[in-house]
């Protein structure tokens, strides 16, 4: 668990300090690594999250409002973190020292806090099938998110240095999911308990959030090499780990 909470905490740090050095109104640099992670993220919730939910649930048909609710719940968070969860900025001039975006980072700590919730052992301390495939979609998911963030606070608060802190909820967020369930006693290998609908919950929002950034990356349809190669090492990453 101890790797869980420093690589997620590490990964949203050390993406948003990437803003000090990266112009971020150019982000054509992002797109691959968007693409890779979206292949990812609903490749593993196709063939790992949803089968688990629907196999360890006692009423598959419960999972399945569930995964609507994570779904369409996900389409309200984005009303209000304008959808930085998948790199969008929306950094204009005339929010300059506005303040603190409470609603966006609210909704996406809360995003975040969802995800790492899934992220538990069993009472016995075994790391469940599919634990690091996990993470690492979850830790390459925040990437783009904690740069998009950073590139805001840094806009609406006029220094880096009043943003960090900020950016440091963000980190303590998915860890802090990691840290709730597990000391929640929530356990994977209880049959019909509340995991599969916690499962349930978070693959609708994986569902969501990958297919919006798989369409957005190539809103033209026009066939780009390196979106291409990204999205097909990203189907392939998450099938490999899968089978691991």
């Amino acid at each position: 668990m101890i790797v869980a909470l420093l690589l997620l905490f590490g990964t949203v740090l050390g993406a948003g300090w990437v803003t000090r050095f990266v112009p971020t109104l150019h982000t054509t640099w992002l797109r691959p690594l968007l693409a890779f992670s979206g292949a990812y993220l609903v490749t593993l919730t196709l063939t790992h999250l949803l089968p688990e939910a629907l196999t360890l649930g006692t009423s598959p048909e419960r999972v399945g409002y569930f995964v609507l609710a994570g779904f369409f719940g996900q389409l309200v968070l984005e009303l209000f973190s304008e959808g930085v969860e998948h790199g969008h900025q929306h950094v204009h001039a005339e929010h300059a020292h506005a303040g603190v975006p409470w609603l966006l980072l609210g909704s996406l700590t809360l995003h975040a806090f969802l995800e790492g919730s899934i992220l538990v052992q069993d009472p016995h301390g075994h790391t469940p099938d599919g634990f690091y495939a996990t993470l690492t979609g979850v830790a390459l998911h925040h990437i783009p998110a904690a740069f998009a963030l950073m590139a805001v606070l840094v806009t609406r608060l006029g220094s880096f240095q009043r943003a960090l802190p900020w950016l440091g909820l963000f980190a303590a967020a998915a860890p802090l999911g990691v840290l709730t369930s597990h000391y929640a006693h929530i356990d994977p290998a209880v049959q019909g308990g509340f995991y599969p609908a916690l499962l349930g919950l978070v693959s609708g929002n994986f569902l969501h959030v990958s297919t919006t950034i798989l369409f957005e990356v190539s809103p033209e349809h026009h066939v780009n090499v390196r979106k291409l190669v990204a999205t097909v090492a990203g189907l392939s990453l998450a099938l490999l780990a899968n089978a691991l």
